[in-house]
């Protein structure tokens, strides 16, 4: 049975969040309505979960020795981590410490580089991925190239949000494409992963939910890119029912093997009926924010009570009752399998802007808001240095073409200023 304490009292229930952006944010917001105590750490100060906490702390979350420093001054009753780069070495001792690490210490370890989840995922697994040859120079990556052929795609394995990305068409791109990887990696540079290109039909974002249930999927989210980055998000996306069974039965064996509660964003590549492991997160994914609007229970509040040991209640089918008439008061309602309500076709899109500014200011907010099923989310970001995802706007519509629409141009008309 779950307890929960008073916030700012000896018998607090406390997390401590590793992270503190914008989706580290919303998972503070649920905490929040559960009377949680929330402990927001990040490497700036005023990050937007830090503004929602009820403290904050400043470090690297890369620095172990701080890292731990902060845990066991403040002994959470969970640790919950919302980014990639943290001190999973410091996390997994403290794990065996007795700290409850969100949703495993293992889980984060394996899916912070890409070589320990694609060799989980295919070669311990077995499941259907890209072929693939790891690199660690540009010599290695020539190789790995001529090998898997042209185009072929080129990862750093420790980075997020498309960072050091490229797609390798002919043999001239390989030494811009290395030299990027080697500038943009985490920790600066490092090895590499080189893949067959997959000349797919779309790509989706299964969430995927461990909880006291069993485990549970969300609809399927398809996504766009940008340079590895995300753009915009919709829910559901139609693809065959043989492909969906394939890819929660992918997604259903990857999370049981990196084991604990919670929401985990695995991403596939479709094409047709072929369903192709692309990566996994063991957190909300920001594709996901489209859950925001789309389902009662958005990603972030699916992965509190998820963590927290709470149910989550399925949806529901109406379907005639055994042996009976389709006559209007002989229905009865059956759960779907471990599928979670969703409301119907929405979207997502960034309020994504470029610039160098700490004074920063946000208007012509009455028109994106203008039109009906509508809603935006600003992060407030303390600063912005290039480009950088200030904001995401929420639609939803009759179709998925038109919230999508409504998305996009609620996200276009939010005007930016940097002073």
């Amino acid at each position: 049975m779950t307890t929960i304490g008073t916030p700012l009292s000896p018998n607090a229930t406390k997390v401590v969040l590793c992270g503190s952006g914008e989706l580290g944010k919303e998972v503070a917001i649920e905490l929040q309505r559960l009377g949680v105590e929330v402990i927001a750490l990040d490497r700036y100060a005023n990050a937007p979960a830090m503004q929602v906490a009820h403290r904050a702390y400043v470090l690297p979350m890369t620095n172990g020795e701080e890292l731990r420093k902060v845990i066991e001054t403040e002994k959470p009753d969970f640790v919950v981590p919302e980014i990639e780069a943290i001190a999973t070495d410091v996390l997994e001792s403290l794990e065996k410490e007795g700290f409850k690490i969100v949703p495993s210490a293992r889980a984060v370890r394996l899916t912070m580089n890409r070589e320990g989840i694609r060799r989980l995922a295919a070669e311990e697994l077995g499941l259907k991925t890209s072929r693939y040859i790891f690199a660690e120079s540009e010599e290695d990556v020539a190789k790995a190239a001529n090998t898997l052929g042209f185009p072929c795609v080129m990862k750093p394995i420790m980075s997020s949000s498309g960072k050091g990305q490229s797609v390798i068409w002919q043999p001239e791109d390989v030494t811009p494409a290395w030299e990027k990887s080697q500038t943009e990696a985490r920790g600066g540079s490092g090895k590499v992963i080189v893949e067959q290109f997959i000349d797919f039909d779309f790509e989706i974002t299964l969430l995927t939910v461990r909880c006291v249930n069993g485990t549970l999927f969300c609809e399927p989210v398809g996504h766009k890119q940008v340079r590895g980055d995300y753009r915009s998000s919709w829910q559901p996306q139609k693809m065959s029912e043989k492909a969906l069974q394939k890819a929660q039965k992918m997604a259903e064996k990857v999370t049981k093997s990196l084991g604990g509660f919670g929401i985990f964003g695995v991403e596939f590549f479709i094409k047709g009926d072929d369903v192709y492991f692309s990566e996994v997160s063991p957190r909300p994914h920001d594709t996901g924010m489209v859950t925001m609007i789309s389902q009662d229970l958005s990603e972030f509040a699916l992965h509190t009570r998820a963590f927290l040991g709470l149910p989550i209640p399925l949806g529901t089918e109406t379907k005639p009752a055994k042996g009976k008439r389709k006559t209007r008061g002989k229905r009865k309602e059956s759960p779907k399998k471990n599928v979670v309500p969703n409301n119907g076709p929405a979207a997502s899109h960034v309020i994504l802007r470029e610039g160098n500014s700490d004074r920063i200011t946000y208007s012509n907010l009455e028109k994106a808001l203008l039109e009906k099923d509508t809603q935006i989310r600003l992060f407030g970001k303390p600063e912005i240095k290039n480009e950088r995802r200030l904001g995401v706007a929420l639609a939803k519509g009759k179709t998925i073409g038109d919230a999508k629409r409504k998305a996009k141009k609620a996200a276009d008309s939010v005007v930016v200023k940097m002073e």
